[in-house]
């Protein structure tokens, strides 16, 4: 087979959907590397760049112009006799010639359908018709949830019967036991506290960290914060001045995915009170990194933290410190659900997800 994607977010997103991109093209060419995969962009960048050393994936330079992404990569794949293309983030070309080939999408969530209010009206105009569009053009789409699925079905009126859930993996660093001297280095470097609790994602309205620095107000639970402030930053800073906690909540940039790996194994509990996601990449992350995870009651989140996860309501910040504060105190009760976890999270490994994808390439050709 040869498989054609949409590689611009495989090259130029350094989180979610970039993540995504690289880890499943990564994966198909590792275990299933007599296909060829082809990255289709105007340009690549270093992102990705051991996965482009590998002999079963081709850098495509798509045609130049502009809109060329809509108008020209799909009749460049075309062009390379790809089998299938597959458009990685939600979009798919809107002009083909006639040669056969299949198309495919993955939409990892409808959150700007569900939650406008985070959205402006011209984002999510232009979100909704790109992603109508995608789902009726592909012959076959992936959801990397349930939760997902569902939303397709219901906001875009797409036939169940069209759309296959594959969950997605993490980057291998986080299933990797990274040596005793590069943990003490990002302990020293960070100048983190003996235990903490350890939150990672974007600083935003819809990820909720307030009510989690609410719940440690008045404990002595120190909390780490990873992640790309936004406005939403100044609410948390406002609360923290007003409660003297600058000391008990810090905050982390510049951090590699090696350095993030060592923070999750090093932290006492993963805390992830998100509204709404379509999927959760941390929490597994948490879970291969054998930390128990505390995390929202809603959408897919309990999906990928299982049912030895710790679940609460995102809108209580008293739920959420009843709960830490039950973790924090009870190590063997850590201990259990961490393995529990562990066990649990095995299903996002790489090569049944990419046992997954390729059946459900060849059930399409």
């Amino acid at each position: 087979m040869k498989i054609a994607f949409d590689a611009k977010r495989f090259f130029h997103n350094t989180s979610g959907l970039g993540n995504y991109s690289r880890d499943l093209v990564r994966i198909l060419s590792e275990y299933e590397p007599e296909n060829e995969y082809l990255l289709l962009n105007k340009n690549k960048s270093e992102r990705g760049k051991d996965i482009l050393e590998r002999p079963n994936v081709h850098f495509i330079e798509t045609s130049k112009g502009n809109f060329s992404r809509q108008l020209k990569m799909g009749k460049d794949a075309q062009k390379q006799d790809s089998d299938i293309f597959h458009g990685l983030s939600g979009e798919l070309p809107l002009k083909w010639d006639s040669k056969p080939i299949k198309k495919v999408v993955t939409i990892h969530d409808l959150i700007f359908v569900r939650y406008p209010q985070y959205y402006s009206f011209f984002d999510r105009k232009i979100h909704f018709w790109k992603f109508k569009k995608a789902v009726d053009t592909a012959d076959k789409i992936i959801a990397i949830s349930e939760q997902t699925k569902r939303d397709i079905i219901q906001y875009l009126k797409v036939s169940e019967t069209k759309i296959e859930v594959i969950y997605q993996g993490c980057h291998h660093a986080f299933k990797e036991q990274q040596s005793p001297e590069l943990m003490k280095a990002v302990k020293e470097k960070f100048k983190l506290p003996e235990r903490f609790v350890l939150n990672v994602g974007t600083i935003e309205d819809r990820k909720n960290l307030l009510n989690v620095v609410k719940a440690i107000n008045g404990t002595e639970i120190p909390l780490v914060v990873v992640g790309r402030k936004t406005g939403y930053y100044q609410k948390i800073e406002r609360f923290l001045k007003r409660n003297k906690m600058e000391k008990q909540v810090l905050f982390l940039e510049g951090v590699s995915m090696d350095e993030l790996a060592c923070l999750y194994k090093l932290a006492d509990i993963f805390v992830y009170p998100s509204f709404f996601e379509g999927f959760g990449i941390p929490v597994i992350e948490a879970l291969f990194s054998k930390t128990v995870v505390v995390t929202s009651n809603t959408s897919c989140l309990p999906e990928a933290g299982g049912k030895d996860s710790v679940y609460i309501n995102p809108d209580n910040d008293l739920d959420i410190r009843a709960k830490l504060k039950f973790l924090w105190e009870n190590e063997s009760e850590r201990k259990r659900r961490e393995e529990k976890g562990f066990e649990f999270v095995q299903k996002f490994n790489d090569e049944p997800i990419a046992k997954e994808l390729i059946n459900f390439y060849q059930k399409i050709l």
